[in-house]
């Protein structure tokens, strides 16, 4: 079989990998690129792949930037199945209707300041609708965990955990030529070992060549448990100085995972006297769809909801769902903590949030997940002293804290460990690095090609790896 890299190959987002056997094509993941505005428009706009040519997709997980051109893919003239786990079917029927949604917002609000007010932006219009949407929903099949299922002649395909995000899943496929099946492993986007809420990735075997997340495959992780000390510390000093605790998130994992941390902090005395606003109706609908997915959940949950206690609830939370009452926490003078998508802060009510409070040294901005090249939270983890918000540079005041514990993908340690674990258990021969900015993987790459393995690629966008 061969495999051409598509999207996420040396860049962190837009996740899109083709396979071809000699029976069918099989596209995995098909993601939005997240970057520059005007750059992200065209390469989205201009998807790289003859969808009418794809006789099957196999999502990994519901993040926009797996699962976010879908949309477009059956648009285009997709007419065959998608297969992803249960949880991300449900989670892509609210993310991709609100993405379609905010495309269509922020096109009118930028094609509206364009015309008012001069802005220098160049006019955009939405990729998709949600009609767009509610076709590809209709094409999505929900495959369990470690259920083998076909999804095109002499291709099967099974699901396991892979601990990023619910839902989410390493792919393994089994492809069956000339009378050999060789495994085909995609990690998807890697989870990190002991974290809350989710269960650790799973092991996987018998697998001849993985295709590998890069994202910090430079680095490591501060420990997990110093999440919740380092979240007090930021919590207590921005109230002291009457400030508010923005904390750009994004809906998917992330948002619950700080909510269920603050909790913590909350019954353990550690929270200041502050009201905590979720900002994101898709967060809420999200935070729905987690309790509808025991089976995602690691022992720790499972023991709360076993005792009927709320992990993603409690007196000092609101979840917002008007436009006016998100309007009203700005204006607010009270400390307050307001978590908001979306996570890069590229569009949704965070932006805002942003716009109004990032000039005032009292605020507090709280990075908890990586920010891709040329997006506004990268710019913001820089430390930049101004930044640019719909079109307008404004001063930053606010303190920035970037909380790297938060990160729900393996770190180079875990990253290795996975790679080595799967050598162990088969014949793994060849790996290629996707989904990781290019220092990142050549650091990594260098890390295991020492460690023994014969073959780590870092594909460019339309590489091709014969397997």
């Amino acid at each position: 079989m061969e495999i051409e890299f598509l999207g996420a190959a040396q860049t962190v987002t837009g996740s899109m990998h083709l396979v071809r056997t000699k029976h069918a094509t099989i596209l995995l993941d098909c993601g939005l690129f997240q970057g520059r505005r005007r750059e992200s428009f065209e390469r989205n706009r201009n998807l790289p792949v003859d969808a009418s040519a794809v006789d099957a997709v196999v999502l990994s997980h519901a993040h926009i930037d797996h699962s976010g051109a879908l949309p477009l893919l059956s648009k285009r003239g997709f007419n065959g199945e998608i297969f992803a786990t249960p949880a991300t079917r449900d989670l892509c029927a609210v993310m991709l209707q609100d993405a379609a949604m905010i495309q269509e917002q922020d096109a009118r609000y930028i094609n509206r300041a364009i015309e008012k007010e001069g802005a220098p932006m160049d006019p955009v219009d939405a990729l998709y609708n949600e009609k767009d949407v509610t076709d590809t929903l209709e094409r999505m099949i929900a495959v369990p965990y470690r259920h083998p299922h076909p999804v095109a002649p002499g291709v099967r395909l099974t699901f396991v955990d892979a601990g990023h995000v619910l839902g989410s899943a390493v792919t393994l496929l089994d492809v069956e030529e000339d009378g050999q099946v060789k495994r085909l492993a995609f990690s998807g986007d890697l989870g990190r070992r002991h974290m809350p809420i989710l269960r650790d990735p799973e092991m996987i075997t018998g697998v001849h060549a993985l295709i590998l997340e890069s994202t910090y495959g430079d680095r490591l992780h501060d420990p997990i448990a110093s999440m919740d000390d380092a979240l007090a510390d930021v919590l207590k000093r921005t109230f002291e100085r009457g400030g508010k605790v923005i904390i750009p998130s994004f809906a998917l994992e992330r948002a619950q995972e700080i909510v269920f941390t603050i909790q913590r902090l909350k019954n353990t005395n550690r929270m200041p006297p502050m009201r905590v606003y979720v900002d994101s109706p898709l967060t809420v609908k999200i935070t729905d769809v987690f309790r509808m997915h025991p089976e995602c959940f690691d022992e720790e949950i499972r023991r709360m909801l076993a005792k009927e206690q709320p992990p993603f609830d409690f007196a000092e939370l609101k979840y917002i769902h008007e436009v006016e009452d998100s309007k009203a926490l700005d204006r607010a003078p009270d400390p307050v903590v307001i978590i908001s998508a979306s996570g890069m802060c590229e569009s949704g009510r965070i932006v805002h949030h942003l716009k109004a409070g990032i000039e005032d040294e009292k605020n507090t901005i709280v990075i908890v997940g990586f920010q891709a090249q040329h997006t506004l939270g990268r710019r913001l983890v820089e430390k930049r002293a101004r930044v640019r918000i719909f079109g307008v540079e404004r001063e930053r005041r606010a303190e920035v804290v970037v909380l790297n514990g938060f990160s729900a993908h393996a770190d180079q340690a875990d990253l290795l460990a996975y790679a080595e674990q799967t050598r162990d258990h088969g014949p793994l021969r060849q790996i290629a690095l996707v989904h990781g900015e290019t220092r990142a993987q050549n650091v990594l790459r260098d890390q295991l090609t020492s460690r023994g393995f014969p073959s780590v690629h870092v594909p460019a966008p339309r590489d091709k790896v014969v397997v």
